[in-house]
């Protein structure tokens, strides 16, 4: 089983949330899940739907803040294995090209 999730954890603040959302990025790291950051939020995967449930927690934990939002999507594949690069490359071969432009 794989389980892929869109995790994004902010606090509610003016200015740069940078550091704050990288002490959140830095929380997965005592999970057995993989990520990848992009500049709207994470795609993580496990292999069990409690291990991303507690690093999704976690994440949200180290954030500081009078307010935090997170947003948690997750995409259960439980009769399958694919990951999220698999996910991707399936799209990228029906397009014909990498699932990106060139700007």
């Amino acid at each position: 089983m794989t389980v892929i999730a869109y995790l994004s954890v902010a606090p509610v603040k003016e200015g740069s949330m940078a550091d704050e959302v990288a002490k959140g990025v830095e929380a997965l790291e005592e999970f057995d899940v993989s990520y990848e950051t992009n500049a709207m939020g994470t795609v993580i995967e496990a292999e069990e739907i409690g291990e991303l449930f507690a690093a999704a927690q976690a994440a949200h934990e180290a954030v500081e803040g009078d307010r935090v939002s997170t947003h948690l999507k997750i995409d259960d594949k439980r009769a399958s294995d694919q990951t999220a690069d698999e996910k991707v490359e399936a799209v990228e071969e029906e397009l014909g090209r990498e699932a990106r432009s060139d700007t």
